[in-house]
């Protein structure tokens, strides 16, 4: 063979076999399905996240923000034996206000609307005791606000046994309770109820239905409180009365067991547990700056429904993925002989070769137009 047929038929290998649509196959379908989730108020940051998103077979939500409103409510107010509702909620609000924590808010909003016109002391010296309550100092005596396992921790009187019967009813109701205590003498119990989503039953059913096999609440709540939360959305398992460092040990484990598992939080103390999950989601415009920024992915409208959607458009693009990968290499299985035996030329090769970049091209580009099955 004359040197310039092999050195046509070589430039024509070297065109069939330039990998061109096998490159873009996969950034183009990323690409697009990030535009399209981000056009629904989904933040992706990356590939990765977005693959791990459709290969998750379980997701752990932390309870207020993802599953609740996050808005408690004060519903009930069980001062002790020689205590009235005034003294009970004037110490509890007079303590809580120098808090911004959720549960505190809804004390101070709701206990003034209780106590229309009652002047409420002014406390000072709030410390918060992580996980337990927080505690002040009214004229001079220390304000104990927060869980049962608090009063197990500081000194003084035990929690009375009537009081402690009155935690368990309010708890077996779904309540959060805050035990209020100043100085070695009980004023009573507050208890609270953060309503459940109403779209968060909904959202877990969809979940089932891509794929997911595995539902868990982990939640600094008592486990009661967990329980009844959890089944009132049709989760499989609720994990209660966990510290921040018992979420991480709690996700460790999840892991271990499962093998790609998503947290779900909105809060600082929310942050380290979304580090160590495999896609850390974050409820955008209510969760905090250091839950955001650990988060791979963030619902910036929180609104939990678009996690099937986030979940669904993963898929999507793996299919899609896939479906490029065949189209590239196919053709490019096809002109290497085809251009090697001398069977097509160069101009035909180019036409074949750039005919599947734009294939695969348009063919990514359909996420953009994804919609929720």
């Amino acid at each position: 063979e004359a040197f310039g047929d092999s050195f046509y038929r070589a430039m024509a290998v070297l065109v069939a076999a330039s990998p061109c649509a096998l490159a873009i196959s996969t950034p183009s379908a990323v690409l697009s399905a990030v535009a399209r989730a981000g056009r629904s108020g989904v933040l992706v940051k990356g590939g990765g996240p977005l693959e791990n998103l459709g290969t998750l077979t379980a997701i752990a939500f932390d309870k207020p923000g993802p599953l609740t409103e996050g808005k408690p409510r004060l519903t009930d107010v069980e001062p002790a034996d020689g205590a009235d509702v005034k003294e009970l909620l004037g110490a509890a609000m007079a303590v809580e206000r120098l808090s911004d924590h959720p549960l505190a808010a809804a004390v101070v909003r709701d206990g003034a609307e209780r106590l229309d016109g009652y002047s409420v002391p002014e406390a000072r010296g709030m410390e918060s005791i992580t996980g337990r309550g927080v505690r002040a100092w009214l004229d001079g005596e220390p304000v104990y606000v927060g869980k049962d396992d608090l009063f197990a921790e500081v000194d003084g009187p035990g929690l009375p046994e009537e009081l402690r019967e009155k935690v368990e009813k309010l708890e077996e109701q779904g309540r959060t309770t805050m035990i209020v205590r100043r100085g070695d003498k009980y004023l009573g119990v507050l208890g609270l109820m953060d309503t459940p989503r109403g779209s968060a039953a909904e959202v877990i059913k969809k979940l089932r239905e891509v794929g997911l096999r595995r539902m868990i609440m982990i939640s600094g709540d008592n486990q009661r409180v967990a329980d009844a939360v959890a089944a009132e959305i049709g989760l499989d398992e609720a994990r209660g009365d966990l510290l921040p460092e018992d979420k991480v040990e709690a996700i460790k484990n999840l892991r271990e067991e499962e093998s790609k598992l998503a947290m779900v939080g909105d809060g600082v103390n929310d942050a380290p547990a979304m580090a160590n999950s495999t896609v850390g989601i974050a409820m955008g415009a209510a969760g905090s700056d250091v839950a955001l920024e650990t988060a791979d992915v963030a619902l910036m409208s929180d609104d939990l429904r678009q996690l099937p959607f986030a979940v669904g458009l993963s898929r999507r693009t793996s299919r899609i993925i896939k479906q490029n990968l065949f189209v590239s290499l196919g053709i490019v299985i096809f002109l290497i002989p085809a251009t090697a035996f001398g069977l097509l030329g160069i101009g035909p090769a180019v036409v074949f070769h750039e005919g599947s970049t734009l294939v695969v091209v348009f063919n990514a580009l359909r996420l953009l137009g994804y919609k929720e099955e």
